[in-house]
């Protein structure tokens, strides 16, 4: 197994995007959120790439920031904390802001930082295995990584103020009652739907799924007027794309289309 905190792969229009300090649960240190930031970059800039999974090796996806480095920086813990933030923020804001589908393929834990990672992405599938926590209070921390930002939304105030405050744990059962994961599959599934979910995005039409993505995120920030022009806007501006051309005449024909993102 490679030696690097993330293993990153590209193949098919799919960038893979793996965590691997499973020894630790894979918590952020600085070398990761280093190595995170540049994979997270590369996968934005790489036009073959249409869609980015974000995933865990062993035991689980995530357990947050590294509490024994913290831990063991003393008083240094606040320098060590902004060196690890800025280049986190960094990543999954580029994450966020991408035109491109991120997934996120979670099982076992999913805590802390692991799960502002899930609710950042666009879709998520979880294992039936999966445990997740905003572990944050736990520690005496506040939640980072656009969790404050991203579980309102999902969940609504007074039940992401729960979440949040009481940093309790709930299975992946109760993850999907709350919307927080879109799919529960059993462990042995996990890797399969996941290729499977990640290769059916990115045989689609992605100039379309870019603004998709672009809408919907953007849209608490606009009334609905502003809204119907932002959509009038992009329907206008992919009516002229070689993809739509294709859905339409996929649609007509009744056959499958062939979406080449262009």
């Amino acid at each position: 197994m490679s030696e690097s905190p993330i293993i990153f792969e590209r193949a098919e229009g799919i960038a893979s995007i793996r965590f691997n300090r499973p020894s630790v649960l894979n918590a952020l240190d600085e070398a990761m959120v280093a190595a995170l930031r540049a994979s997270v970059e590369t996968a934005a800039r790489d036009e073959r790439v249409r869609v980015v999974v974000l995933s865990g090796e062993g035991r689980g996806f995530m357990a947050g920031g590294d509490v024994g480095r913290f831990h063991a920086a003393g008083p240094e813990a606040p320098s060590l904390v902004r060196r690890v933030i800025e280049p986190f923020h960094a990543a999954v804001a580029r994450l966020a802001e991408m035109p491109k589908p991120v997934v996120a393929s979670l099982h076992g834990p999913v805590a802390g930082a692991g799960l502002s990672f899930a609710l950042l992405a666009d879709l998520a599938i979880a294992a039936d295995d999966a445990q997740f926590t905003l572990a944050y209070a736990r520690i005496g921390a506040s939640p980072d990584g656009s969790a404050t930002w991203s579980l309102p939304r999902i969940v609504g105030l007074r039940k992401a103020l729960e979440l949040a405050l009481l940093a309790e744990t709930i299975d992946a059962a109760e993850a999907l009652r709350l919307n927080l994961v879109n799919r529960v599959v059993p462990r042995e599934h996990l890797e399969g739907e996941t290729a499977a979910l990640a290769a059916r995005l990115a045989a689609g039409p992605a100039l379309a799924y870019g603004r998709i993505k672009q809408l919907m995120r953007t849209s608490f920030d606009r009334s609905l007027a502003e809204q119907f022009a932002e959509e009038a806007a992009a329907f206008t501006a992919l009516a002229a794309s070689a993809d739509f051309a294709e859905g339409v005449s996929a649609f007509v024909g009744k056959r499958p289309p062939r979406f080449t993102g262009r």
